[in-house]
This record gives C-alpha cells, structure tokens and sequence, in this order.
C-alpha cells in the first residue's frame, strides 16, 4: 500500500519482456530490499534486484498492456515511491498501485498559486470520481474538482509541480488511473445488493 506522495523522481534506463530498469537517488537505493513493492508511476511493482544506478522491478504482461510502463520511452521521468510501513504515517491517501485505467492530460497550465490539470478518463469510471474525493494520477495523490463524466479538474500546488513528473508533462500525454477503493468497494456492494 502507497500513500500517493512522491518521495523522488527516477529515470527509465529500459525495458525488457518482463522487467523494466530504473535509475534512481542513492537514498532511495540504500532503504529498498529485494522483493519489496515499489510504486512506480502509480503502479505497484515488485524489486527484483537493486543495482548500483538503481533497481530492477517485475514487469508482467497485463502491467505492460494496462499502463503506460509499456509505451514509456528510455529516459522518461518516473514518480516513485516505497511501500507504506504499517506505523507510518498517511499524508495522502490510499493508493494500492492497482491502475484502474489510463486517462489523458487535456490541460497543464500555470494559474495563481500553482497549475491546472485537467485529465480525460473513460466514462465507465464516471461512479469512482467525486468532487474533492481522491485520485492517483501517474503515483501522484490529488483532489478532483470540476467533475464530469468525461473528465476532472485537480489544483497543483508549487512544491507537487516541482517533485514529480508533471513538471515534464505535455497536453495529450497518457497518465495511470487508480479511482479510491472504497468507492470501488461501495459500488461494487451496491450492485450487488440481494433483493428484499
């Protein structure tokens, strides 16, 4: 489990059949053990092998195929971010690194006090975004506003513009989706709800 605050930027070195390589800050190196989970742009993956630039994560198939960690170029900045220890603290809120879908940035700009986002998503999702309810976008913790069923506004604030990869983001590029669990569970309950 991950709390959606980015702990530092990583850089992709490449990608094989069932492994992707990351380069990442000495700290973050020294404190990630084999086996351990890792979010990476929002997605949980498994370390198969730190190396002296960075570490090595599991890549399976339907990962690849989901999210954007497929298609991402060599040299693409990553968000990263370690598990979440059981007496840690919870500044964002809880992510499980489990991508719902991929959306779109339609909108990055700069507006008073930070930017705007504006990200497309698909209107199947529509139920898990509510108005200053919670959203991981690429890793990153935010607060949608401005809801539609076809898109979601967020506010980003100097000190998340400059911490993760939105900094290098550009209009029209595919973010990793993952709606809040609870509203997931809620839904899910609801519809299936035995008939009095």
């Amino acid at each position: 489990m991950f709390t959606g605050i980015v702990e530092c930027l990583g850089t992709l070195l490449g990608r094989r059949v069932d492994a992707i390589e990351v380069e990442a800050a000495a700290a973050f190196i020294s404190v990630l053990g084999d086996g351990e989970s890792v979010c990476v742009n929002g997605v949980c993956l498994t370390v198969r092998a730190r190396t002296h630039r960075g570490f090595i994560a599991e890549l399976s198939r339907e990962t690849a195929e989901r999210t954007t960690l497929g298609r991402l170029p060599t040299g693409a900045r990553v968000n990263l971010e370690r598990a979440l220890p059981a007496n840690g603290r919870l500044d964002g809120h809880l992510v499980l690194g489990h991508v719902d879908t991929m959306g779109r940035i339609k909108e990055l700009r700069a507006q008073r006090g930070g930017w705007a986002l504006v990200i497309a998503y698909p209107a199947d999702y529509a139920p898990y975004v509510v108005d200053k309810g919670c959203v991981c976008v690429d890793g990153i913790s935010l607060t949608p506003y401005d809801v539609t069923r076809a898109s979601f506004r967020c506010a980003i604030v100097p000190a998340t513009y400059e911490a993760t990869n939105l900094k290098r983001s550009v209009v029209g590029g595919a973010v990793n989706l993952e709606f809040d669990v609870v509203a997931k569970y809620v839904k899910r309950r609801m519809e299936h709800v035995p008939p009095h």
